[in-house]
């Protein structure tokens, strides 16, 4: 299965479980994909000259094995 940025995926395992998303970020060299909407954390930030802190949400990454492809494989129209 090959995993891009951009497909739609359903989610199997997790808190998240039968949700569906886009990809937004992948981690190829850790197995990892982040999918818009799913996985949120809660992230403390501080503070500095450019932003302003807080407790931030944000996706997190999710293993590729939890993933699976919902768009299927276009066939390629054979000329004659």
């Amino acid at each position: 299965m090959m995993i891009k940025k951009g497909l739609k995926v359903r989610i199997l395992t997790g808190k998240d479980k039968k949700k569906e998303g886009e990809i937004i970020e992948i981690d190829r060299k850790n197995h990892r994909a982040k999918v818009k909407g799913i996985n949120i954390i809660k992230k403390h930030v501080k503070t500095t000259k450019e932003k302003k802190g807080g407790i931030v949400s944000k996706e997190n990454f999710i293993h590729l094995s939890n993933l699976k492809n919902l768009e299927t494989k276009k066939q390629k129209e054979v000329k004659k």
